[in-house]
């Protein structure tokens, strides 16, 4: 497809940098420790599952990687760069976007008033063109308010107002959760399709570990806050221990 080369930003200069590199990251919230140095990579162009059950501490990676939370110890590096300490506004402008869990948009806002948020500092007049390319059911429904969408489709939504930005790593924070199988199925296909058309890095976070295993090029265990596995998705999900006391099939 014309023009989809363009959609994900570019790759570090060092071409052998990650493009996500977490190190020995610490953080707590008072007397409750959520990660225990933790440490991860991911390779550019590569989907990576964050795996584990509530409260192991995936939702707090992605919200200290992305600024939100500080941790105690440890380094957050985007493409080579150091971004631990970096405002929020200004980790967005190095081409990190952040979905987070709960498909959130606007609701009063029509689809296109919705994406066009998503690109507001880019001010890029492609993207739009190409974020419709991809998502086609978003084109038909341009016009509509956000609130008339199904929740499918607002999960489309707001994965393409990320894609707005033209971002080299995309958090994605459960983007099955509360999802019909068929529809979580459907959403996950897309995003391999959407990862092989773009080449965009993605750190997927998901409690359906089947369904992130399926698509993911690596998968990292957390529990309480610890990793307790990194490998390639067949060796973890041939691992029946493993399976059976974290992943939950």
């Amino acid at each position: 497809m014309s023009g989809m080369s363009g959609m994900s930003g570019t790759a570090p200069a060092n071409g052998s940098a990650p493009m996500l590199a977490v190190h020995d990251l610490t953080v707590a919230y008072g007397a409750v420790t959520a990660l225990a140095g933790v440490g991860l990579s991911v390779p550019v162009g590569a989907i990576t599952a964050v795996l584990g059950a509530n409260g192991a501490g995936k939702s707090s990676l992605l919200r200290t990687i992305n600024g939100l939370v500080r941790p105690r110890t440890g380094t957050v590096s985007l493409a080579g760069e150091d971004i631990t300490r970096v405002a929020v506004e200004d980790v967005v402008r190095r081409a990190l976007a952040h979905v987070p869990e709960g498909r959130g948009v606007i609701a009063e806002l029509s689809v296109e008033e919705n994406l066009r948020l998503g690109g507001l500092w880019r001010r890029d007049t492609a993207a739009l063109g190409e974020v419709y390319e991809l998502f086609g059911a978003l084109r038909e429904r341009r016009g509509q308010p956000a609130s008339t969408l199904s929740g499918g489709e607002r999960q489309m939504l707001v994965l393409g107002r990320a894609l707005m930005a033209r971002p080299r790593l995309l958090l994605l924070d459960e983007p099955s959760l509360g999802l019909a199988p068929k529809i979580a199925a459907q959403i996950v296909a897309l995003l391999r399709d959407l990862r092989e058309r773009t080449g965009l890095t993605v750190l997927l976070v998901e409690q359906n570990a089947r369904s992130a295993l399926s698509v993911a090029d690596r998968g990292v265990v957390l529990a309480l806050g610890r990793v307790v596995a990194a490998e390639t998705p067949d060796v973890l999900a041939g691992d029946d221990q493993l399976r059976h006391a974290y992943l939950g099939f």
